[in-house]
């Protein structure tokens, strides 16, 4: 880019709806001059009073000292046209999220502001290329995705698009850490970071929901209490209303081409179009109404007491699953065929319950499957076969909970619930870095930071083991056929290897 950038001084915001007004907040207190501008009459100074209120609540709490809250409202400008932002040094646009509208804007700003002003855009979801394209200097164009609400999430992704000039994202980097939060690089591709890695966890749970695996309310129990999750994917689906999340889950799976990784479910489709969106609506997954839609608890059968056999298969799994049935005081067998009155457990990465009863010739009505992915911590996923008689799986359930642990009876599936789950949100993060779209640390860090997982992907698969997660991927491959489970190439190399999922290689010089 020959045209030089200004260091950011004074900064316009176009927009004052939720994230117009959270970034001009952290830019004022951050010491920036701040302009504020919406198209809609008052929709400006209403922000620019919600913003005043908000700081005389950090005041108050002692999270702002009485210098600070001066400067700050000091800083804060509303202006009535926008050309007043000629003075800007960055602009950032948080408007409607609509390709044309975001373009028309910035060609306006074009005639306004200085060529040494940045330009740079909110956009959650759409190329930041594309917005640029209609600009007349697209190198000073690139995109900084905040996340709602900005004061408290603190991560915010810049984008280059593909004529961003190098200096441009830099300042942006350095405006985004002087007010506060972490800022990510990304390169301009669907979803960016964020939404892109979490990709995995919604689509996932809602297919393992598709396939009757597990009610929405197992899954999400499972998710949070085996996994860590704060919030299971059907809870977190009506927290952010699936206006909004089914119809990014479209956009990202159509941008990238029908990936199969990102098929969006047809049980979101048919929500939406019943109008049942989650919390906004008083009905999702779950009901927010008077009557809570509360499942009758099924009557406690009494525990197994006859011996367990232990599956000598899966080696990884064993020591846990000894120390959980030590822990529910049953007989353990240790023969190498189970006896004819022995419950048979089971514990395959990727595999179904099925499976292994057919490989290793196991009687179908007395053999379960166990989760052991994450060493039988939490709670346990017990999965049946559909030769499963009904009376021992009570048994067996009961049995479990003698453990301490809570216990999900879920159907056949390959890959149970947490693996499926955890093994796609970490091969999704694994391709990204493959993509060379961010490195692996910001990727981590943003994952953590943006969608408050317990921890980043490629950190979480380092730790669960490459080589088990690369298992569980290719047995759902092969027991489902669909493309969605085919292991990333960064996956596969490291895992073969023995390298961290972080580890990047090393880069050949000019």
């Amino acid at each position: 880019m020959k045209t030089s950038i200004a260091v950011v001084g004074a900064v316009g915001i176009v927009g004052a709806g939720a994230m117009g007004r959270g970034i001009a907040q952290i830019a004022a207190q951050a010491g920036f001059t701040v302009l504020l501008f919406d198209v809609q009459a008052d929709a400006a100074s209403k922000a620019s009073q919600l913003i005043a209120e908000q700081w005389q609540k950090m005041l108050s709490k002692e999270k702002l000292s009485a210098e600070q809250y001066q400067r700050a409202v000091g800083n804060l400008q509303v202006v009535n046209s926008m050309q007043e932002l000629a003075k800007c040094d960055l602009v950032v646009e948080a408007i409607v999220e609509k390709l044309e509208v975001k373009r028309a804007l910035f060609q306006q700003l074009d005639g306004i502001v200085s060529d040494t002003c940045i330009l740079a855009t909110n956009t959650s979801s759409l190329s930041v290329t594309a917005i640029a394209a209609g600009t007349k200097i697209p190198e000073r164009v690139a995109g900084l995705h905040f996340f709602n609400p900005v004061p408290l999430m603190k991560v915010v992704e810049v984008i280059d698009g593909l004529l961003t000039d190098a200096a441009v994202s830099e300042q942006l980097m350095a405006f985004s850490t002087q007010t506060g939060h972490l800022p990510v690089r990304a390169k301009d591709t669907p979803g960016f970071i964020v939404n892109h890695a979490g990709r995995g966890y919604g689509t996932e749970a809602l297919r393992i929901l598709q396939e009757n695996v597990a009610s929405f309310r197992q899954i999400d129990q499972i998710m949070r209490e085996a996994a860590g999750f704060k919030l299971g994917p059907f809870e977190l689906l009506d927290l952010t209303g699936l206006d909004v999340s089914h119809p990014v889950m479209e956009a990202i799976y159509h941008q990238y081409y029908e990936e199969p990784r990102y098929r969006p479910s047809v049980i979101t489709a048919q929500r939406v179009h019943a109008g049942v969106l989650g919390r906004k609506t008083g009905r999702g997954f779950y009901s927010y109404s008077g009557n809570l839609d509360v499942p009758a608890v099924p009557e406690q059968q009494p525990a197994w007491t006859g011996p367990v056999w232990i599956s000598q298969e899966n080696v990884d799994a064993v020591p846990a699953l000894l120390a959980l049935f030590e822990r529910c005081g049953v007989t353990i067998e240790n023969g190498e065929q189970p006896s004819a009155g022995a419950l048979c457990i089971v514990s395959p990465y990727g595999e179904d319950v099925s499976t292994c009863v057919a490989r290793a010739g196991l009687d179908a009505r007395r053999t379960f499957g166990i989760d052991a992915l994450t060493a039988c911590q939490g709670h346990l996923s017990l999965m049946m076969n559909p030769a499963t008689d009904a009376n021992l799986a009570a048994q067996c359930q009961s049995l479990l909970q003698k453990s301490g642990q809570g216990v999900s009876l879920i159907q056949d599936s390959a890959g149970f619930v947490v693996q499926r789950i955890l093994a796609t949100i970490i091969n999704i993060a694994s391709d990204i870095a493959q993509q060379g779209i961010c490195s692996p640390q910001d990727l981590d860090k943003a994952v953590v930071l943006g969608l408050a997982y317990p921890a980043g992907p490629l950190a979480w698969g380092d730790k669960l083991g490459t080589s088990r997660i690369l298992l569980v991927l290719r047995n759902l491959y092969v027991s489902t056929g669909d493309p969605r489970y085919r292991p990333s190439p960064w996956l596969v190399r490291r895992a073969q290897l023995g390298l961290s999922l972080l580890h990047l290689p090393s880069q050949v010089s000019s």
